[in-house]
């Protein structure tokens, strides 16, 4: 009789997907997708294109000559590895931070959690100013490190240092809310099977946790990889050493050489939409995994 009953049972309610052809409370397809495509196009497309024809006026030589000159090699390479790396490391400090803000209750949390924004409003100038305040020779960590023969000021660990601060933020933020949501009885469950702590995490935690820890890294790393005002003041900008691009499109853009420095932006541009398309395309395998 159950089984009839089960057999026979109307089938649950799917929600109503609207076609584009339907009205809702807010605007229709047409008018919501025309704004979509014209705010688009002037915040984004156009600047963007307007940097991709700005280097041509010398042609592909000019190009090629302006990007791959042993000084702009340099400074790209150090942006480049500099975000990447303090992407990697952000996001496994980004995860136990926003970890222990989720599970734990503890005085002063509401403090703890506004600081992690802090560099989201503190000027980027002024963060410099105090990075290098800091890990100068003379200063409160730049003195206790200088004995032991490390130098993080005016090196390309300042660089990583800075781009450190400047990234936590971006994992915490992608990380925290799906943290919040995600089931407890699935951990209870996994324990109740056995399962060790390494293995609940690995197997339960950090699959839902993959897609916002992605997010998180390609947001640091986009950011480090053009990251100015807070970098300037500790690398020590030598060429060769310490300068980064950035650094680079601005003395170009100072020496009133355009061309050259919408080049170096146009290789910037490049790299970092290579990495967040590659980003992006794991994200997609692991959501069409996840589905079957």
């Amino acid at each position: 009789m159950v089984a009839l009953d089960a057999a026979f049972a109307p089938a649950p309610l799917k929600p109503a997907r609207r076609s584009w052809r339907e009205h809702s409370a807010l605007p229709g397809f047409g008018g919501a997708f025309g704004f979509t495509l014209l705010y688009v196009g002037l915040i984004i497309l156009l600047p963007l294109a307007a940097l991709a024809a700005r280097p041509w006026e010398h042609g592909l030589g000019g190009v090629v000559d302006a990007i791959l000159q042993p000084r702009t090699l340099a400074a790209l390479r150090l942006s480049f590895l500099a975000a990447a790396g303090a992407a990697v490391v952000n996001v496994l400090t980004g995860l136990l931070i926003a970890w222990v803000l989720t599970r734990y209750d503890f005085p002063g949390r509401g403090v703890v959690d506004a600081l992690v924004d802090l560099p989201f409003a503190l000027p980027t100038a002024v963060a410099g100013i105090a990075l290098a305040t800091l890990y100068s020779p003379g200063g409160w960590i730049g003195s206790l490190l200088q004995p032991v023969g490390l130098k993080v000021a005016y090196t390309p660990v300042g660089v990583f240092v800075a781009l450190l601060a400047v990234g936590l933020p971006f994992v915490v933020r992608a990380v925290q809310p799906v943290l919040e949501d995600l089931d407890a009885s699935l951990e209870e469950a996994a324990q109740t099977l056995g399962a060790r702590p390494l293995q609940t995490f690995s197997r339960v935690i950090l699959p839902a946790l993959t897609p916002a820890l992605l997010t998180g890294f390609a947001l640091a790393f986009a950011r480090g990889a053009g990251e100015y005002g807070s970098v300037i003041f500790i690398a020590g900008n030598m060429p060769g050493v310490s300068e980064i691009a950035p650094l680079v499109i601005v003395t170009r853009l100072e020496g009133y050489d355009y061309a050259g420095a919408a080049s170096v932006g146009l290789a910037m541009l490049a790299v970092s939409l290579i990495v967040l398309v590659a980003v992006n395309s794991i994200q997609v395998a692991l959501s069409r995994r996840g589905s079957r």
